[in-house]
């Protein structure tokens, strides 16, 4: 495992002389995960923020009747954390689970902050991040209000289609808020109407 995927992620927003990413080196954790392990749990407090290098992962919350609801997928190049947890240091709304074998570069907690001292940039560069992360989650909001849950489906497959194929139809419709059932009608009629 090399932290090199996510060296080629950053260089998309700053540059990095050799130092810095050799400091970098030093403070993130490489680890690897078994499928159906957890990388947070409700409750818990989170204490790493996540880049993918390998696998899938989907954050959710179970409600108090035990229903699970699926809040997002994250693969190779994408980032997974319960933020609000990490952020705070209080405990996590959400639960992270990986649905394949999974390599991550963690970044510790208690690591942020001398990172943004001694690579002032990397505040920038994650500011960036998160900025898009929450453009990304208002726009997922409006869409859940705006499109029928056949439009949702659509878009999902429009822009994740390398999820779709990774996971099971059940965690879709939860992603999607609709019962897997509902989401079979739904495909069945895309397929008929394609005929």
């Amino acid at each position: 495992m090399t932290i090199e995927p996510l060296l080629e992620y950053i260089r998309n927003y700053i540059d990095l002389s050799i130092e810095e990413e050799d400091i970098l080196a030093s403070k993130v954790v490489l680890r690897k995960y078994l499928k159906g392990q957890y990388i947070v749990q409700q409750g818990d407090i989170c204490q790493y923020e996540c880049f993918v290098l390998s696998g899938c992962t989907k954050t959710f919350y179970v409600d108090e009747e035990g229903q699970e609801h699926i809040v997002m997928f994250s693969i190779e190049d994408w980032w997974t954390s319960d933020m609000g947890s990490f952020i705070t240091q209080t405990p996590a709304d959400f639960n992270i689970q990986c649905l394949e074998n999974t390599e991550l570069v963690l970044f510790p907690y208690n690591e942020i902050e001398s990172l943004y001292k001694e690579i002032p940039k990397l505040e920038r560069f994650f500011r960036q991040i998160i900025e898009k992360a929450f453009v990304a989650s208002q726009k997922r909001l409006v869409r859940s209000f705006s499109l029928s849950a056949k439009e949702q489906y659509l878009y999902f497959r429009e822009q994740y289609p390398q999820i779709e194929q990774r996971i099971p139809q059940y965690m879709v419709a939860s992603y999607l808020g609709i019962t897997k059932e509902f989401l079979s009608k739904i495909k069945s009629q895309l397929t008929f109407n394609q005929k």
